[in-house]
């Protein structure tokens, strides 16, 4: 599938006023204050050490699942799934996909009203038809609980809002991938068991979440949160 991202805007003419992303969305979600400050004062909340498990493991599976692209299957994990029965394929535009996965880049839209640009970096895409689905892998040290899913709703809406704004069709459902630890065997690799699971979303909600991000980095500085520890920490709540 060979297919060209429509880009919005002139990068060489226009750099946008603010980039954000759906972990920034998030944080607009948790604290609006927090988000304000950090976009448009530059005071971003005092930073913790990232694991680097996550990123390590980012990277393996990226390969492991390219590896299985490349030879036009499915990895294991997916291959007695329901996206499996479906019919999915593994989107295999490596091009497209080295932009689409990257921090830098991404899927991208720019509200032209307001110069600000919404992008989103992607693990990974099925193909259905004509139809895009999002496959996001998650790695977790624990097994899956009923609502885990819930967590990234937001980014999967945002995701398939991202898409269809740049002229592609997706299924109104997106596939979050979640890597645990199982064991450790005899000759010390660790076994990981993983679970997939559907997710319905909603471009409209990502695009009202984007317009509300839009208006609070237009407005004021918003009023501290009573429930934000940070703003705590600051002395603003």
């Amino acid at each position: 599938m060979n297919t060209h991202l429509k880009t919005h805007y002139n990068l060489r003419n226009m750099k946008p006023t603010y980039k954000i992303s759906p972990s920034s969305i998030n944080l607009m979600l948790e604290c609006p204050r927090c988000f304000w400050l950090q976009l448009v004062k530059g005071e971003k909340r005092p930073e913790t050490p990232f694991p680097s498990l996550p990123s390590g493991m980012d990277k393996v599976l990226k390969e492991h699942f390219d590896r299985f692209m490349e030879k036009g299957e499915l990895p294991p994990e997916l291959k007695e799934q329901e996206c499996a029965n479906d019919g999915c394929k593994l989107f295999n535009d490596k091009e497209q996909l080295k932009i689409w996965r990257s921090n830098f880049k991404g899927i991208e839209l720019l509200d032209k009203k307001s110069n600000i640009l919404l992008h989103g970096a992607i693990d990974n895409l099925l193909i259905k038809g004509k139809k895009l689905i999002v496959l996001d892998y998650k790695t977790r040290g624990f097994p899956v609980k009923d609502d885990t899913h819930e967590h990234y709703i937001t980014q999967m809406d945002i995701y398939n809002f991202l898409l269809r704004n740049n002229g592609y069709e997706t299924e109104d459902y997106t596939y979050l991938l979640f890597y645990y630890p199982n064991r450790v065997n005899g000759t010390g690799e660790v076994v990981f068991d993983t679970k997939l699971i559907k997710i319905k979303t909603d471009p409209k909600r990502g695009e009202k979440v984007f317009k509300e991000t839009i208006k609070i980095l237009q407005g004021k500085e918003p009023k501290a949160s009573k429930e934000c520890g940070f703003c705590k920490l600051r002395g603003l709540g």
